[in-house]
């Protein structure tokens, strides 16, 4: 799992796996909290592209990380999220604090 933690110019990326559930997120936490404590971390950025599924211990691990790096006014970000980790992000109320970044292939229709 070490390649799919880096930190690339401040931010702190961090793939995740296939299944955000409560048996994974206890060492994501850990993890990424022990990063942005002892590197030079502004921002943190969790990629979906492998999850397929987030339960509510990944809630709970992206709240988490928000409360920890807003104190030094960093944000956090989210990529390559599918429509369903979208929708629970949505009803979770974590848009409200987290950015979730668009790309094409997820990007709403306009019109």
């Amino acid at each position: 799992m070490e390649e799919e933690w880096k930190v690339i110019d401040h931010y702190l990326m961090i793939r995740l796996p296939e299944e955000v559930d409560h048996r994974s997120c206890a060492e994501i936490s850990r993890r990424a909290d022990h990063m942005i404590m002892d590197r030079d971390v502004h921002h943190v950025v969790f990629d979906f592209s492998d999850t397929r599924f987030m339960d509510s211990s990944g809630i709970g691990v992206l709240a988490g990380r928000y409360r920890r790096i807003s104190c030094f006014g960093g944000k956090v970000y989210v990529i390559h999220a599918d429509n369903r980790i979208r929708r629970i992000l949505k009803m979770s109320g974590l848009t409200n604090l987290v950015e979730i970044m668009e790309s094409e292939e997820h990007a709403p229709a306009e019109g």
